[in-house]
C-alpha cells in the first residue's frame, strides 16, 4: 500500500513529537524529531513522512496529498486526539478509500474509545507500533496483525493478540536516512540544543519507574533494549557524511547513561569521529563516566531533577534525591559540561512550601537553562491513576492538558493547593531563575561570544516574553 505516516496539522508551534517529554507549545518555539514515525517509516518501501507542525503546513495543505495514497498513519497524543481526529475525517472525505491508522501512546491505552471518536479511524496500534504498521502496508488482513484494535466493516471493534516487544533493537533500519529524504533539518529547533541538530533513540524502555513518564509506561517498557555500540557509531558516521551541516548529535533514549560501560564505549568511538554530541541523563552518573563523555565530545546533559524536595522525589518513585544530584551537577560543572535542568511543578506532595523549595534548589544548582512543566497525568501513567483515586482529577477530564492555543494546563489540583496557584507558578519560577544577576551575566557572556549565538538569543528572549505575558493574561 502507498503510505503515509503523517504528524498532522495542530496547535500553532505544538510539539507533538515531544517523545516522554509533555506534547505541548513551547516557552520557546520548538521540535523534536518524530522519530516515533519515521521508524515504521523506515519499514516501508516508498512510504513519505510529513511533520506538518514542523514544516508549518496547514489541513488544506495536507488534505489534497490524500488522494494520492492508499494508506494514512498519524501520530496523536491525548492533547491532540480531537484534533487529530478531525484531521483523519477530512482526509476520508478527499479519499473515502483511504485506510487510516493512529499510533502514539493515547491510542495504545485506549484503543476501543479512540476507536468509537471517530469513524473515520479504521484501526489503531498498540504496543511498539514499527512491525504493526509495516504489515497492515503490507496489505495483510488486519485481523492477522499483532498488536492491532480495528473496526470491521459491519462497525465491530476487535483487538488481536499483543505484538510481543522488539528484542532485537539494531534489526530496526536507521531513521536518518528518513530524515534527509523527507524533513527540513533546518525546521527542528531546541533552544538548548546547537541548531541545526539531529536526535535519535540508541535503545527503547527505561528502567526508572518515575510515575509520571509517558512512554515507558504506554509503548516503550521498563526494560531498556539498545542498540550495539557499533550500530550507533556508524549511524553518526552516516550523519556526518550525509548531513554535513547538522551541528549536534543528540540521543533521546530517556536514560542514556544507564548502562555505563555501553555508553563510554559509544562515547569512545564517537570521540574518533569528531562530533559534537548531547543526551538523555539521570543526575547520579559518576564523575569518571562522566570525563569519559566529555573528553570524546560531550556538550550538554538533559537532566530531569523534578523537584528540589525528597519526599517528592520518593512520592514519583523518581530513584534520585538531592544530595546526590548536588553532587552530579558540581562534577558537570567542574568538567565543563552543560546542563539544561527540567522541574515540574504540581507533583504528588507539592506544596506551596514545596515550590519555593524548588525553585531555591534550582538557583543553588544553577543549571545552564531550565525548563519548568506542569505535572501532567497522561491516561497510563501511575499519575493519572494515583490523581483519579485520591479526587486530585476527574476521570476523563485528562483531555484538559493543554488550552485552546496548545500552552500546558495544570488539571490537577489539591485541597491545600488549587491548580490556579501552581499553574502560576510557573512564571514565578522562571522569573526568580533567569532574573537574578548571577544568570543575566552569565547568558549576555554567552551572547558575546558569539553573534550566531546573540542572534539566537535576542530571538527566544522575545518568544519568552511572549509566553509569560500570555500566562500572565
Amino acid at each position: 500500500m502507498k503510505t503515509l505516516f503523517l504528524h498532522p496539522p495542530s496547535f500553532d508551534g505544538f510539539d507533538g513529537g515531544a517523545g516522554s517529554r509533555y506534547q505541548a507549545k513551547r516557552e520557546i518555539r520548538s521540535f523534536w524529531y518524530p522519530t516515533w514515525l519515521a521508524q515504521p517509516a523506515a519499514l516501508v518501501p516508498g512510504s513519505r513522512l510529513i511533520d506538518a507542525p514542523a514544516d508549518g503546513l496547514a489541513l488544506s495543505d495536507i488534505a489534497p496529498l490524500a488522494r494520492d495514497y492508499d494508506l494514512v498513519v498519524l501520530h496523536t497524543s491525548s492533547p491532540s486526539f480531537p484534533t487529530d481526529a478531525r484531521v483523519a475525517e477530512r482526509l476520508k472525505e478527499e479519499n473515502p478509500r483511504l485506510v487510516v491508522g493512529m499510533v502514539g501512546a493515547k491510542v495504545a491505552v485506549d484503543p476501543a474509545g479512540s476507536l468509537g471518536a471517530s469513524h473515520a479511524i479504521d484501526f489503531v496500534a498498540r504496543e511498539e507500533f514499527d512491525y504493526t504498521c509495516k504489515e497492515v502496508a503490507e496489505g495483510r488482513p488486519l485481523e492477522t496483525v499483532l498488536g492491532l484494535s480495528y473496526r470491521t466493516s459491519d462497525g465491530r471493534i476487535c483487538h488481536n493478540d499483543a505484538r510481543p516487544m522488539i528484542a532485537d533493537m539494531d534489526a530496526l533500519p536507521w531513521v536518518s536516512p528518513v530524515y534527509k529524504r523527507d524533513l527540513t533539518i533546518e525546521n527542528y529547533f531546541i533552544g538548548y540544543l546547537q541548531h541545526p541538530y539531529v536526535s535519535f533513540y540508541t535503545g527503547r524502555g527505561c528502567r526508572s519507574k518515575c510515575t509520571f513518564c509517558l512512554w515507558p509506561q504506554t509503548v516503550g517498557g521498563h526494560r531498556y533494549r539498545v542498540r550495539t555500540p557499533a550500530s550507533v557509531i556508524e549511524e553518526v558516521r552516516w550523519i556526518k557524511e550525509n548531513l554535513p551541516q547538522v551541528k549536534e548529535i543528540f540521543f533521546d533514549d530517556d536514560t542514556f547513561t544507564d548502562f555505563k560501560p555501553r555508553v563510554e564505549e559509544i562515547a569512545r568511538g564517537l570521540g574518533k569521529l569528531g562530533v559534537t554530541w548531547s543526551c538523555n541523563a539521570k543526575a547520579n552518573v559518576p564523575y569518571e563516566t562522566l570525563k569519559i563523555m566529555k573528553d570524546n565530545g560531550l556538550r550538554l546533559l538533559l537532566v530531569g531533577y523534578e523537584s528540589g524536595n525528597d519526599q517528592i522525589l520518593h512520592n514519583i518513585r523518581k530513584g534520585l534525591r538531592t544530595d546526590i544530584a548536588r553532587r552530579f551537577t558540581s562534577d558537570c560543572r567542574k568538567l565543563g559540561v552543560t546542563i539544561h535542568g527540567t522541574f515540574i511543578l504540581g507533583l504528588p506532595g507539592e506544596t506551596a512550601a514545596t515550590i519555593l523549595e524548588t525553585i531555591r534548589f534550582a538557583v543553588e544548582i544553577n543549571p545552564h537553562t531550565i525548563q519548568v512543566s506542569l505535572a501532567a497525568p497522561y491516561p497510563g501513567t501511575q499519575l493519572y491513576r494515583e490523581a483519579v483515586e485520591n479526587g486530585w482529577l476527574k476521570e476523563n477530564e485528562s483531555l484538559n492538558l493543554v488550552n485552546d492555543q496548545g500552552v500546558q494546563l495544570s488539571p490537577i489540583s489539591y485541597p491545600h493547593l488549587p491548580a490556579t496557584e501552581i499553574y502560576h507558578a510557573v512564571e514565578t519560577f522562571y522569573r526568580r531563575f533567569y532574573f537574578r544577576p548571577r544568570k543575566i551575566i552569565e547568558l549576555t557572556a554567552e551572547m558575546l561570544g558569539s553573534w550566531h549565538m546573540m542572534k539566537r538569543r535576542l530571538r527566544e528572549g522575545v518568544e519568552f516574553f511572549r509566553f509569560l505575558h500570555a500566562r500572565e493574561a
